[in-house]
């Protein structure tokens, strides 16, 4: 198998585990509002904005971390999915589902 093929097949691996994950830890009735399409296609513009915003180039603070405006990730998910006819999401849902996706791999343990 070529190395192209087994990136794209490691990324789509990648893309449905968090997939997996928002919908496993999304309360019930949020879940319900959305497909797994719905799902992906956040995921794939979270992924774009934080490309494409920079975001994670600010400064981190004292504790490692990187202040990220979800608000600014949820008008950016909405505004392209009402200009690409993709759908009309209710922000606090869609905000939701951002703050899932971000908390994917966060680790609380202590080593």
């Amino acid at each position: 198998m070529a190395v192209l093929d087994e990136e794209l097949l490691k990324d789509a691996a990648f893309d449905t585990e968090v997939i997996d994950f928002v919908r496993a830890n999304l309360p019930e009735e949020v879940s319900q509002r959305f497909s797994d399409d719905d799902l992906y296609y956040f995921h794939d513009l979270i992924e774009e904005y934080l490309a494409e915003s920079d975001a994670l180039e600010a400064e981190p603070d004292e504790d490692g971390f990187v202040n990220i405006e979800i608000d600014a990730i949820v008008a950016y998910i909405i505004g392209k999915a009402v200009s690409e006819k993709q759908g009309n999401f209710n922000e606090d849902d869609v905000a939701i589902v951002v703050e899932t996706e971000l908390s994917f791999g966060d680790d609380f343990e202590d080593d």
